[in-house]
């Protein structure tokens, strides 16, 4: 049987993929600043509104892994085909959507159907390149990867600003039905990709659906719940590990797995899928800590904290290409290690900023950082699959972007609670500094105080003002302290990774 790829110019497969990637991780980020909107028109609380976040990713993290297994059991070009049609069916139904509860429901079809979208495109990209290419590939395909989830917040302002929240799902329409097409004329199953007449292990699904979305609600709720003081979050945590569990040793044992979790047992792999789940972790983690930091401590509005995290972006595209292209010319574990020491860097690089930053100040160290990214994204991508047979690609895949979600996931959580955590025990700390008995308290409270009183206040007013000024520096000065602490914390776990990259073992060139 003649395999259909060799007529057709890998570089348009990239881009027929490419649209649908962009447009599946340009969905996890470019709700989030229409919230607030979404919660007004459709009579809900902000709480509530973040359920449309929730049952997104839920839905999304469930199908990951399974894709590998839906892709033998329907075919890969069918699956991929499908997830494309529903994924941007269900955003126009979100953007119809008339109250909260419909929203939730066509948000969880949508993260359904786009969950598959990711390792398809990785594992087609993979197979479309000869192996000496396949860093081209990645870096192309990178592109989507880490642009769009930067990308996403400044074009969900924009659409909500200048239009309505309901733009913000309206614009997958086009792209969703560019990407059909291409994939319609251009995209064809290899010949050791075909529909098999399998059992279906629905105690395999059962397990997968409960232990990953239950795991996916802590991660996404326990903050707002403060954890395990919650029942609900502790009864889902203890849910989500037992499941996991049984399911991994159920998976060990079947004969037809949902989930081959035997693929980890090339070393490379393995050590490729632990460090994009921390890649995940620090990279998602400090993406939503900056633009929190901006806001809140540096008074920027909305729209222009989303461009000031523009520059990440916007060293990730043009670095990307390059990337690729010097992943064939040198060994990519080489290309990681100096990615390594780039990302860390610039964390290391933003935990020096103080209250006085100016734009300049966060510009550089982003974009640099973009160019880290790109460093690490590619090569690692490269180096990790590249043991992996092309009948097991698309498991591999799943499994691969499964991890980089869920450690993105852990690392919001995380330095979310430990920026609560670590305020508390600042603001304490610092406060308790601040009492009569110190000269410069005293000489800034007279100083307030005066000022007040000049402004017009009566005594009284004037310095229960003082107070409430006094504690709001406190304040201010104990969250930028947080804020760089787990900075720092970001980039020495970046650099401490840099030891496993010798435990991978060099791609094989051919």
């Amino acid at each position: 049987m003649s395999d259909p790829h060799r007529h057709v110019n890998p570089w348009i497969v990239a881009i027929a993929v490419m649209f649908a990637t962009f447009m599946e991780v340009l969905d996890t980020t470019v709700v989030n600043v229409s919230l607030p909107h979404i919660a007004g028109n459709l009579s809900a609380s902000i709480d509530e509104a973040t359920w449309a976040l929730t049952s997104y990713l839920v839905a999304n993290a469930i199908i990951l892994p399974m894709t590998g297994w839906l892709a033998s059991l329907f075919g890969r070009k069918r699956l991929l085909m499908a997830s494309v049609a529903g994924f941007t069916m269900s955003s126009f139904l979100c953007g119809l959507a008339p109250n909260l509860a419909t929203l939730i429901v066509f948000r969880c079809l949508q993260g359904a159907t786009g969950g598959a979208m990711q390792p398809l495109s990785q594992a087609v990209l993979l197979e479309a390149f000869p192996p000496k290419d396949r860093g081209k590939a990645m870096g192309f395909w990178g592109l989507g990867i880490v642009v769009a989830p930067i990308l996403g917040p400044v074009l969900g302002g924009w659409l909500t600003d200048s239009y309505s929240w309901r733009w913000v799902f309206y614009i997958n329409i086009p792209v969703g039905i560019t990407s059909l097409i291409m994939t319609r004329l251009f995209i064809f199953d290899p010949p050791y990709i075909r529909q098999e007449k399998r059992r279906i292990d629905y105690w395999g699904i059962g397990m997968l659906a409960v232990g990953i979305g239950a795991l996916q609600i802590v991660l996404d709720k326990g903050q707002e719940e403060d954890w395990f003081s919650s029942n609900m979050i502790a009864t889902l945590a203890v849910l989500s590990a037992v499941t996991i569990v049984i399911f991994i040793f159920h998976q060990l044992r079947t004969d037809d797995p949902v989930v081959d979790l035997r693929v980890f047992k090339a070393r490379t792999y393995a050590v490729g899928v632990f460090l994009m789940t921390v890649v995940g972790f620090v990279l998602y983690g400090s993406m939503v800590l900056l633009p929190i930091m901006l806001e809140t401590l540096l008074a920027y509005p909305p729209m222009q904290a989303g461009i000031a995290m523009a520059p990440r972006g916007i060293g990730s595209f043009f670095m990307m290409p390059l990337t690729g292209l010097m992943t064939g010319w040198f060994d990519p574990r080489k290309l990681l290690t100096v990615g390594l020491v780039v990302g860390g860097g610039t964390l290391l690089w933003l935990s020096r900023l103080n209250l006085q930053a100016g734009y300049w100040d966060i510009f550089w160290p982003q974009l640099i950082q973009g160019v880290g990214m790109s460093l690490l994204f590619v090569p690692l991508t490269t180096v990790a699959m590249d043991p992996i047979p092309r009948e097991r690609m698309g498991n591999a895949t799943s499994l691969f972007n499964l991890m980089r979600n869920i450690g993105g996931s852990i690392g919001i959580a995380t330095t979310g609670t430990l920026l609560v955590r670590r305020q508390q025990a600042v603001t304490t700390l610092l406060g308790s500094h601040v009492t009569a008995y110190d000269a410069a308290t005293r000489a800034m409270f007279a100083q307030t105080r005066a000022g007040f009183i000049a402004a017009g206040a009566d005594p009284v007013t004037a310095t229960n003002r003082t107070y409430g000024a006094l504690f709001g520096m406190v304040m201010r000065q104990a969250s930028m302290v947080s804020f760089v602490s787990i900075f720092q914390m970001l980039g020495v776990l970046f650099l401490l990774l840099i030891p496993l990259v010798v435990i991978m073992k060099r791609p094989v060139r051919n």
